[in-house]
């Protein structure tokens, strides 16, 4: 009986860790991707793939761990958001605001950060490789 048990919740436990993150709350997702207005909205976990948010203001948002892979940023508004442990990869984020954001371990492999403001920004653990970030005051390498 108890080995029934174990792999009943072992089972479940496996089927959890297979869906994907759900945002806190699906009704401000939806917002954003109607509006391109979402300041302050908690996106934690969103699942934002491919999202087209060129202009979009996300000031303050907390988008901790969302996927924004391939999502088109251009000249979007992330002043103080919170991106930790998000996935950026291969996202256009080129004249986006990112003064005083939160990167802390995001992964903004092959994404496009030409001409992006990162002022103030706490960019520790992030991982740019193949990354374009001409103009963004993030450095790889070098002196």
């Amino acid at each position: 009986m108890k080995a029934k048990i174990f792999s009943s919740i072992a089972l479940l436990a496996a089927f959890a860790l297979a869906l994907p993150a759900q945002a806190q709350n699906p009704s401000e997702v939806k917002q954003l991707l109607e509006t391109g207005v979402c300041p302050g909205c908690n996106l934690a976990g969103a699942d934002l793939t491919q999202a087209h948010l060129i202009g979009a203001d996300l000031r303050d948002a907390n988008l901790k761990g969302a996927n924004l892979k391939g999502a088109n940023l251009e000249g979007a508004d992330l002043r103080g958001a919170n991106l930790q442990g998000a996935n950026l990869t291969g996202a256009l984020a080129s004249n986006a605001e990112l003064d005083d954001a939160n990167l802390r371990d995001a992964t903004l492999k092959g994404a496009n950060l030409s001409h992006t403001n990162t002022s103030g920004a706490t960019l520790t653990g992030i991982n740019v490789e193949g990354a374009i970030v001409f103009g963004s005051g993030i450095s790889i390498g070098g002196d």
